[in-house]
């Protein structure tokens, strides 16, 4: 189909207020790293709102038909009609209203080029389809073809759903990470310096000298090392990417220290109580330990670091 034809469509389909103006950019995802199901390769991307999308193209090879869509039939199908690989008659008993309103291309930005896909959980619904009128006994000897096709996707499928694959072709598993961690960080840590208020409270640090066989707290400089303490306890364990955030927007200075606390930086609304409470959860479990070993095999089990596997249960001392 020619570019004309498809703005045409295009067009068409605003008036309707199915899609938006501005098609939505490609955030991973390239023509050459296609999704593998078996035999079939399909081109896939992830939309900035992180749709995951297939080629409009490489959907209609996949399941059998027209390798170009002809006339905008097989492209982009109706506004309020299925698209025209669902629209026999005879497929009708089988498509739920979910699926008939879910047919509508997407329309999407990738390097200054307009391309249309369809969701990618749109790929084993159609298989389905399909598959279940052939399993009737009502489909026709023209769509025999499909549903061939169909039962080599979904067997392709039936291990891994269609959204890791596709995330692991586009490599946004990586982006993913990176959104997920940017939310943590947002809710945790506030872009200001927020004004110094108690947060650790003495308790916190007696019980770290009374494991450590230090004497008392009160009236003693504290170690150096209770910085470092400090941070695999709390910082490193609140929650991902935290201390390497706060490391960075609160380096050691060339004295040999940080100009503010680090938990000057957590938001007022979400991460101070939040770290108020790792900080009271922590005390507790020194508390309740006879030892400094003991405390941190329960501290791991209670407040495992990012990324790391619980420990085995060993005996807690009596």
């Amino acid at each position: 189909m020619n570019k004309r034809a498809l703005d045409a469509i295009t067009d068409k389909v605003l008036a309707h207020g199915a899609i938006t103006k501005q098609p939505l950019k490609v955030i991973a995802g390239e023509p050459d790293r296609p999704l593998v199901i078996g035999d079939v390769e399909i081109p896939c991307y992830v939309l900035e709102d992180e749709t995951r999308v297939l080629s409009q193209q490489g959907f209609l090879e996949s399941i059998g038909r027209a390798r170009k869509a002809k006339g905008g039939q097989g492209a982009m199908g109706g506004v309020d009609n299925p698209a025209s690989f669902l629209a026999a008659k005879n497929l009708a008993p089988f498509i739920s209203d979910d699926l008939r309103g879910s047919t509508t291309p997407i329309p999407f930005q990738m390097r200054g080029t307009r391309g249309y896909g369809y969701k990618a959980q749109l790929l084993p619904e159609v298989c389905s389809v399909y598959l279940e009128a052939r399993a009737a006994g009502v489909l026709l000897p023209s769509q025999e073809h499909i549903a061939v096709r169909a039962e080599i996707l979904v067997r392709g499928l039936a291990t891994v759903g269609v959204i890791a694959l596709v995330d692991e072709a586009t490599g946004f598993e990586r982006i993913r990470e990176e959104r997920a961690l940017a939310k943590i960080l947002e809710r945790f840590l506030d872009e200001e310096l927020q004004p110094w208020t108690k947060t650790f409270e003495f308790s916190f640090y007696e019980q770290i000298f009374r494991l450590k066989g230090w004497g008392r707290a009160d009236g003693v400089k504290r170690p150096q090392v209770i910085g470092r303490y400090t941070n695999d306890l709390v910082y490193e364990r609140i929650a991902p990417g935290v201390l390497a955030e706060l490391r960075e927007r609160n380096p050691v200075l060339p004295q040999g220290w940080r100009k503010n606390r680090h938990h000057q930086w957590f938001t007022p609304e979400f991460g101070h109580p939040k770290l108020r409470m790792h900080i009271e959860g922590v005390t507790a479990l020194m508390r309740a330990a006879g030892s400094w070993e003991s405390f941190m095999r329960s501290l791991d089990r209670a407040y495992p670091k990012p990324g790391t596997q619980l420990p085995i249960a060993e005996p807690e001392d009596e």
